[in-house]
């Protein structure tokens, strides 16, 4: 009997999962782990199955999730594109055998003897995407949508390094979708959140949702600059046969190459698929990108056909999730972090606890709303989980554990380092401290000035900023070229021999490389790679300065965003002012070397290992300053691997690609060293 009770809990459900739904595909948000997202469809499905006059074709049980946003053309697909049904355990996993076999007759008996053929590939943790090849041509891109039709993202697909434009090989098929997942590497992840941690911006959650919020950026130079990377898998509409079976597709697509899994296992049987899963488990932590499980396919495709499909997925396929691993622990305080920009940043500070191989004492909060959507509280027991294996972060509270004195946290009105009344910009969640002289900005802001990725002034640390901060001997850039000798003795743990080699170091950044000094100005949006650019296309501070919009976007490179960014640096009087003073401190800094005469011009390189005579960062300025370029991963593109002492997966990959592998000595040699 359905009562006014489960007609709540339904309507409750399908608004819940419609607003998570909205946040994953859309906003490339998650509140909720996977695991406790697919506990609330599966609750539903078992409310829907008892009570089947609730149920209806808009039931997200039966519906693909939809990522169709506004900015992008339609285009439907023209096989759909559906989702997969995910599994957790070993039991779930042998049903889904069961249950397949008696769809293909192979039930009985007689058959058990006869096990299925499957393939078990790596879960990568992307967004789901959809290109179309005519007579081996790339023409289109479209995301899954709403499994009929999906947004076109050609322009941004075309921006991904690795992905072919022409199929390698001959005698394509006239038509071809070839389907696959879109993702960002975790280097490149880290990379690009500790350029918004010196800008004091709102660090992203997981490569996943970076990579989602990417592909719907809508400028392809934007896009461009986050380095996705693409794998392709799986086989939608072709306008004729190309395969017998999954596993004999993977080698075509090799053939045809276009980036596909690291890694493939055939298995005969749910025994051996089982065995493959958890072989995967451990392969996946040496993988470059973040998996979140293994795909289980039928491998004959004439079989695939026969098994069909439900409304949402196919019935000869499932995805099996690992369990994420997570910890308890107490959250013993809420700290604020003021960064150069003067973005309040809540730090959760825990209890010690060991979790995916390493000890977590302090995870991200991220902002106010995060804080009271969770109701997080000071002393409560917190549940830490690392989200994409790289950032701790607190899932939600064990209230049942609360303190009965627990009280809300109350974000601060005023800036905990000055005092300051914090403010919230239109369209921002973070809260800032506007005054710029506030010591804490003040701190970040030398402290990424001088820093090794910039101005690589030696000596001057974290612990020596502080002091030269709080004794008020420097308040801004411009004043660390006003220090003199006799400022410096008057530091903790400075002798006269320390003082001479600061000033002696901060006298050599004075023409230092140009690209050095343009990141170091903390221009928002321009990390290294941009100030290298900037740096190759101006070949000095005053044309920079002079740029325009368009002067700027002329930049490969250098989208819209970045370009207004830029401009809207230098408008400001203060920071012009700044250019000018240190022009008249004598900072004059190296235009780089024409590319046209650098002998390793074109050339991009991969470094993987320990160096033996020089760290990576020397090998990067050097092979940057003969005109190459250093890519965190390697692909078909690589020029060259330099593997050093301990060289692991990517020595691997280059070798697998054929791409050319030099040791440390044939690296100097064709440095000319």
């Amino acid at each position: 009997m359905t009562t006014d009770s489960h007609r709540q809990r339904v309507a409750h459900l399908r608004a819940e999962i419609a607003r998570h739904d909205d946040l994953y595909y859309r906003a490339g948000r998650s509140e909720i782990a996977d695991a406790d997202y697919d506990a609330l469809k599966r609750e539903l499905a078992d409310l829907e199955v008892a009570h089947p006059e609730l149920a209806g074709a808009d039931s997200p049980t039966v519906r693909v999730g939809d990522d169709r946003t506004e900015g992008f053309q339609l285009y439907r697909h023209r096989q759909p594109m559906q989702s997969l049904d995910n599994t957790y355990s070993e039991a779930e996993l042998r049903s889904f055998d069961q249950k397949l076999r008696k769809v293909l007759g192979l039930a009985d008996a007689s058959a058990l003897e006869m096990p299925l053929a499957y393939v078990v590939e790596p879960k990568i943790d992307g967004i789901a995407v959809s290109l179309t090849y005519e007579k081996g041509k790339f023409l289109r891109a479209v995301t899954r949508g709403n499994g009929v039709e999906g947004d076109d993202v050609t322009a941004n697909v075309r921006t991904i390094r690795h992905l072919p434009l022409v199929l390698a090989g001959r005698d394509h098929p006239d038509v071809l979708e070839i389907r696959g997942e879109i993702y960002m590497t975790l280097e490149v992840f880290r990379r690009l959140n500790a350029q918004r941690e010196e800008a004091g911006l709102e660090t992203f959650a997981n490569p996943r949702n970076l990579a989602a919020g990417t592909v719907k950026l809508l400028d392809p130079a934007e896009v461009a600059k986050r380095l996705l990377d693409i794998v392709l898998y799986g086989l939608g509409y072709c306008s004729g046969e190309v395969a017998p079976s999954q596993s004999a597709y993977h080698a075509l697509l090799k053939a045809w190459k276009v980036p596909t899994v690291e890694r493939l296992w055939t298995a005969a049987g749910i025994d051996a698929a089982w065995a493959a899963i958890q072989e995967l488990d451990t392969a996946r932590k040496g993988f470059a990108y973040a998996t979140d499980g293994a795909v289980v396919k039928l491998d004959d495709f004439a079989r695939q056909r026969e098994a069909g499909a439900t409304s949402k997925a196919p019935r000869w396929a499932i995805a099996y999730k690992y369990a994420p691993e997570r910890a308890e622990t107490r959250l013993r305080a809420i700290t604020i972090q003021v960064g150069r920009t003067g973005v309040l940043t809540p730090v959760a500070e825990l209890e010690p606890v060991p979790l995916a191989g390493t000890t977590v004492s302090r995870a991200t909060l991220h902002n106010e709303d995060e804080i009271t959507r969770k109701d997080i509280r000071v002393g409560d027991f917190v549940l830490v989980e690392k989200a994409g294996e790289i950032i701790p972060a607190v899932l939600g509270v064990n209230t049942a554990r609360r303190p009965a004195d627990s009280e809300p946290f109350h974000f601060p009105e005023n800036c905990p380092e000055c005092s300051t009344p914090v403010i919230k910009l239109p369209g921002e969640v973070a809260w800032r401290c506007p005054n710029l002289a506030c010591p804490a900005q003040v701190r970040r802001r030398i402290a990424h000035f001088a820093s090794k990725q910039c101005m690589d002034i030696e000596g001057l640390g974290e612990a020596v900023v502080d002091q030269l901060v709080s004794k008020r001997l420097v308040q801004t850039i411009a004043d660390l070229y006003r220090l003199r000798q006799e400022n410096l003795v008057t530091l903790e743990k400075f002798a006269e021999k320390s003082a001479q080699n600061l000033i002696a170091a901060i006298a050599t950044s004075r023409t230092g490389e140009l690209w050095r000094l343009v990141h170091g100005l903390g221009i928002p949006g321009v990390g290294a790679s941009s100030a290298k650019d900037l740096a190759r296309h101006f070949r000095g501070m005053n044309a920079l300065v002079a740029a325009s919009e368009d002067d700027l976007l002329a930049i490969e490179g250098v989208g819209e965003k970045t370009a207004r960014a830029i401009r809207a640096f230098f408008n400001e009087p203060a920071n012009r002012i700044l250019v000018d003073e240190l022009r008249d401190l004598g900072v004059e800094p190296t235009a780089p070397a024409h590319a046209a005469a650098a002998v390793l011009a074109g050339k991009a390189f991969v470094l993987t290992g320990t160096l033996e005579t020089m760290t990576r960062e020397d090998a990067t300025a050097r092979i940057e300053a003969a005109g190459g370029k250093v890519s965190g991963s390697v692909s078909k593109k690589t020029s060259y691997v330099v593997a050093g002492v301990e060289a692991g997966s990517k020595l691997e990959k280059a070798q697998k690609l054929g791409v050319p592998v030099l040791t440390e000595q044939e690296f100097l040699t064709l440095l000319g060293g």
